[in-house]
Formats: structure tokens, C-alpha cells, sequence
């Protein structure tokens, strides 16, 4: 049974963008800049989660973290894309696996340690058995990143 779907009226976009500034702002807090009790903010709060429209989350930045090579694979497959898409998403170097259309069936983002890990994880996605080409996109600087999807 899937949790109720939620409104996204405009206090609840403020909590999402309270929360995306800060993802540790207290309820009180959240609370006095929003005008409504801590009580209200926590029921949202907690709507928002049960829904799966929000997760509160640590996040952090590989190439901060000793992961020194990202890089994109846009990946072409023969057969049972879906099946392909399963075990790449399982592998703990991918962060980030989308079906798509256009030249690619698949884009895996691949977080690496060096460029010999890249190079294993590359070679174990082309042995998957639906896969019939790959095409590799090494990240040279991350300018951006953003999860602050759904406010405006």
C-alpha cells in the first residue's frame, strides 16, 4: 500500500526549502520563521517523509571524501535493459542509474578511488550479458550539484 500523495502547498515548499538549506534546522526554529506551531511542522514534516516526497540525508562529496575519479558511462544494451539497469545499481560504486532514450539506454554515474578502479568497474559493466557498448565521461571538476528539486 503506498502512502498518501501530498499536498505541496506553500508551506510545505517552505519546510522542503528550510530543509534543503538545512537539513538539521530544529522544528522551533523552522517553527518562528514559518509562523505555524512546532507541533504543525513536525505533522508535515513527517507527512512529507511517510509520502516519499522527502528524505533527510547526510550528503556528501566523493572528491572530498578520497574518491578522487566520477565519471558518467552512457551505456548501450541489446537486450533486457531493465535487468542491465538492476545490476548496475546494485554495484556500491554506482550513484546514480537512469533508463533513458537518445543515444544511450542507460547513464551510471560511477564514483571510483583511482583511475585502475574506474577501469575494473567499465570492464564489469561491459561483461554483463545485454550490454553491447559503453561510452566513458570522466569528471574533471564538479561545479555543481544540487538536490533543491521541487520548490519552485
Amino acid at each position: 500500500m503506498s502512502a498518501p500523495a501530498v499536498k505541496l502547498d506553500p508551506v510545505n515548499r517552505r519546510i522542503i526549502e528550510i530543509l534543503q538549506r538545512e537539513g538539521r534546522s530544529p522544528y522551533t526554529a523552522m517553527a518562528r520563521e514559518l509562523g505555524i506551531s512546532e507541533a504543525a511542522v513536525r505533522a508535515r514534516v513527517q507527512r512529507l517523509t511517510g509520502a516519499g516526497v522527502l528524505d533527510v540525508v547526510a550528503v556528501t562529496n566523493p572528491l572530498k571524501l578520497g574518491f578522487d575519479v566520477m565519471a558518467l558511462v552512457g551505456v548501450q544494451a541489446n537486450s533486457d535493459l531493465g535487468r542491465v539497469a538492476d545490476v548496475v545499481s546494485e554495484w556500491p560504486e554506482t550513484s546514480y542509474v537512469v533508463i533513458t532514450s537518445g543515444s544511450y539506454d542507460l547513464l551510471v554515474e560511477i564514483v571510483c578511488e583511482h583511475n585502475r578502479h574506474l577501469l575494473d568497474v567499465v570492464q564489469r559493466l561491459r561483461e554483463i550479458d545485454g550490454v553491447k557498448s559503453t561510452e566513458t565521461f570522466m569528471y574533471l571538476d564538479m561545479v555543481k550539484m544540487t538536490y533543491a528539486w521541487g520548490t519552485r
